[in-house]
């Protein structure tokens, strides 16, 4: 550690081998990699090369994120039911726009990271016999799921922690990343530092003092190799279930250089809004009521009975919504599960205000008989009876199938046994996101990408394999670091002049904003909130996605051109955060303009709504309120073309996109010797 005067501000430099930014259950999985392969190369200061730096260390996806049994999604481990990588692989290819090489890279290294996981102490349940039970997840052909339980990711993210701790690799809690430093142009470019604001009120375990200084104390973590780790950009949404703050590093890595992939498909569902937290799996298959009120909690109306024309329809789809959680245009026609989303995307729309309540069965309308648990469909009823859970209310069936499934809420206020639970259809994940090879490497050489910032996923995937993709991201990324890159210290002495130019110019920015004419980063951020939820979520239309594009191109030159109004070192944090925010939404906004231009349809967890499409149902009508509400089907044949987008100050929109052509899974086999050679001459590396 060492330290300078920049414009007259101290400065504090760190130097490491790799910097890992972002402290969930990839990341954490990363560093106690990087260790582990380090080590045995005889580098026994390991744990001194590495380092994590994170906004929030109890913060993120990883720790604040679950459902009723929060899925990990990876290769069979049924002692009946055969499986493999390769058809692992067609899995996650099956929905179109995946990479055939990182799917079968997942399924080949998908057990051993799952073992990792249960030596690092995660308590997957087994049987007597040790065999570790799957369960079918969404668009889960096979029973590869399994569960740890509502805080599956952050028991990983802990036990991984340990892992880490062990090895004595530190951990820099409260740092707003807030610039990515870069050297060179073209193929040239390298990302050789992270620059950060220490939100941290203690400094050396004392209180720090009281300051009038605008900015927080700047530090920069220099390395040889970046991994970036910090989870999606939930706060582009204002109705999400992502953790709140989940801002992500999306608009610094675009700026930095970084292609992105697949920004079009995020994946919806029904989530609670008072405490953010998916209601798929048991929440469903116990079978609560839905109903609505007006926005004051008053004038209760069961919506669900006006569109099925049975209880035992209305109540298999509620049950069908466990496993078909995902909001999917393709589960809408003929009275499927996912028309429950658009019903309760419907009475939003309309301004009332939308609940479960698990003291209560469904209730139907006067031409319905009465809810009668053995007059589901045999799905539904099956797998209710399988489980013993037939008892009378769904709060009894809820509390026999997944007791921790009520505590998860009652340890956040709710008491599902005494109230309703709002509820909305929330973002909740970004399949897409930074281009990586099969080692996680992205465009940029040395820098790489894991966990939800990693764009490795198609237009669908299974439940919980985003869980499964982040673990051995992290390995693939520590694996190559190690054994291609080295362990070498960074060093970019030569680039100081540069490094200090590039940290004088951001410390000017942030002083411009204390005298700006801008607008409060807090408006900023509803405001792209507001559009985003509007324009780009699970419901999409051509024309407004381009009106929104162009509004969101108009903030971004608002901000370069008028600042934002900052006050102090917390609306500085803010502000940070804004700025970047809006970058992304432009990137978001782009990807989805161009691909509805190249005639994309409905797909994946998204309407695409058209005049001339498919009716949802005769009775849900268009605002006009002259014809139904109808939507675009898919485009299949852009299951084979995936958008790929990249920073381009010079174009009028920001980015360019293109589109490539996914890349197929390897079918080409060698046999062991010539295997075996290429791995002790270390040619498995050579890309």
């Amino acid at each position: 550690m060492e330290t300078r005067q920049i414009t007259g501000r101290k400065v504090t430099f760190h130097r490491y081998n790799t910097i890992i930014v972002g402290a969930g259950a990839a990341g954490m999985n990363c560093a106690a990699h990087l260790c582990e392969f380090m080590k045995r190369r005889g580098i026994e200061d390991a744990q001194d090369r590495i380092a994590v730096v994170t906004r929030g260390l109890k913060l993120g996806a990883s720790r604040m994120s679950g459902s009723d049994k929060q899925t990990y999604y990876k290769l069979g481990t049924s002692p009946t039911v055969p499986d493999c990588a390769e058809a692992f692989a067609a899995t996650l290819t099956a929905g179109g726009c995946c990479h055939g090489d990182l799917a079968l890279i997942e399924g080949i290294n998908s057990l051993r990271e799952f073992y990792h996981l249960v030596q690092a102490d995660v308590a997957f349940p087994t049987d007597s016999m040790g065999a570790f039970i799957g369960y079918k997840t969404d668009h889960d052909p096979a029973e590869r799921a399994t569960s740890a339980g509502p805080k599956t990711s952050r028991f990983m993210s802990e036990c991984l922690q340990r892992e880490v701790d062990g090895y004595g690799v530190r951990i820099f809690d409260n740092q707003e990343a807030a610039h990515l430093l870069t050297i060179g142009s073209g193929r040239a470019k390298r990302i050789i530092g992270l620059v950060t604001l220490d939100t941290n009120p203690r400094t050396n375990g004392s209180v720090r003092p009281p300051s009038s200084d605008l900015c927080p104390p700047v530090s920069v973590f220099l390395a040889a190799n970046l991994v970036l780790a910090a989870g999606g950009p939930g706060e582009l949404y204002k109705t999400s279930v992502y953790p709140d703050g989940q801002v992500g590093l999306h608009g610094l890595a675009f700026k930095a250089g970084l292609a992105a992939e697949n920004l079009t498909e995020s994946q919806f569902g029904l989530a609670s809004t008072p405490f953010r937290w998916n209601v798929s799996g048991t929440y469903m298959q116990a079978v609560p009521r839905f109903f609505s009120t007006d926005a004051d909690g008053r004038h209760e109306r069961d919506f669900l009975a006006d569109f099925f024309p049975t209880m035992k329809s209305l109540a298999t789809n509620i049950f069908l919504k466990g496993y078909q959680w995902p909001f999917d245009p393709q589960k809408i026609e003929g009275l499927k599960s996912s028309l429950i989303d658009v019903l309760v995307f419907n009475e939003n729309r309309k301004g009332r205000r939308v609940f479960l309540d698990f003291r209560q069965n469904p209730t139907g309308n006067s031409g319905m008989s009465p809810f009668n648990i053995d007059e589901l469909e045999p799905e539904a009823f099956d797998y209710i009876e399988d489980a013993g859970a037939l008892q009378r209310t769904p709060i009894e069936r809820l509390a026999h199938m997944n007791p921790p499934a009520i505590e998860i809420y009652r340890e956040n206020g709710i008491d599902l046994h005494r109230e309703p639970l709002e509820i909305a259809v929330c973002a909740q994940h970004n399949n897409g996101g930074f281009a990586v090879n099969k080692w996680w490497e992205s465009s940029v050489p040395h820098t790489f990408v894991i966990g939800e910032m990693a764009g490795t996923h198609g237009v669908k995937r299974p439940g919980g394999s985003a869980l499964n993709a982040g673990q051995v991201g992290g390995l693939r990324a520590a694996e190559y670091i190690v054994n291609a890159y080295g362990c070498e210290i960074a060093d970019y002495a030569q680039d100081s002049e540069n490094i200090d130019v590039q940290i004088g110019e951001l410390l000017a920015t942030f002083e411009s904003w204390s005298h700006s004419s801008g607008r409060s980063p807090q408006k900023i951020i509803e405001e792209i909130q507001d559009r985003m939820t509007v324009s780009a979520a699970h419901i999409r239309e051509e024309k407004d996605a381009n009106e929104s594009l162009k509004n969101a191109l108009l903030l971004c030159r608002e901000i370069r051109e008028k600042g934002l109004a900052v006050k102090d070192s917390q609306s500085l944090i803010a502000a940070v955060q804004a700025e970047h925010l809006a970058l992304s939404s432009v990137a978001y906004l782009k990807a989805i303009v161009d691909l509805l231009a190249l005639g994309g349809g409905s797909r994946g967890s998204y309407l695409v709504l058209s005049e001339r499409g498919i009716p949802i149902h005769p009775d849900i009508l268009d605002p006009s309120g002259s014809r139904p509400l109808a939507f675009k089907p898919e485009n299949l044949e852009l299951r084979n073309k995936i958008l790929r987008i990249q920073y381009d100050e010079a174009s009028p929109d920001l980015f360019q996109c293109r589109a490539v052509v996914p890349r197929a899974v390897p079918v080409h086999r060698k046999a062991f010797e010539p295997a075996w050679q290429d791995y002790r001459e270390g040619r498995i590396y050579e890309m």
